[in-house]
């Protein structure tokens, strides 16, 4: 995990979920992956919107050729932990796509426009991923 990341996921943790930084203000997650190879728990802190009781992030590896290590986590164990402010809980992470796909990822550029950005910068089309709380 790079040193960045770090950072933000202590901080993240030392204040119910708010950063400074380039994140002030946007509405962060930590999302927990079993590593494909390593079988260890990844961190990842991503930006994130609400669609009823779901949340919805976007493998979006600012507009990189490659999707991001979370996203071939998810793929080979869908089984996930999400904190969002102060509360942690189990989650199955599940990859829409289709119409679904399309409709998550217009709300997702819609709440941040920056977003948009990134399909601009690359040629693979970027998955939209929903975090559904485990029942």
């Amino acid at each position: 995990m790079s040193s960045f990341n770090e950072k933000i996921i202590e901080e993240f943790r030392q204040n119910a979920g708010r950063v400074a930084g380039p994140f002030a203000g946007v509405e962060l997650l930590l999302l927990t992956t079993t590593g494909r190879h390593s079988g260890q728990p990844r961190i990842a802190p991503l930006a994130y919107t609400a669609d009823g009781d779901d949340l919805v992030v976007a493998a979006s590896n600012g507009g990189s050729d490659r999707h991001p290590d979370w996203y071939y986590n998810i793929q080979d164990d869908a089984t996930v932990t999400v904190e969002v402010g102060e509360r942690s809980y189990p989650a199955t992470a599940v990859i829409p796509d289709g119409p679904e796909r399309d409709r998550l990822w217009a709300a997702h550029v819609a709440a941040m426009p920056n977003f948009a950005d990134y399909e601009t910068v690359t040629d693979r089309p970027i998955p939209v991923v929903v975090l559904r709380p485990a029942s």
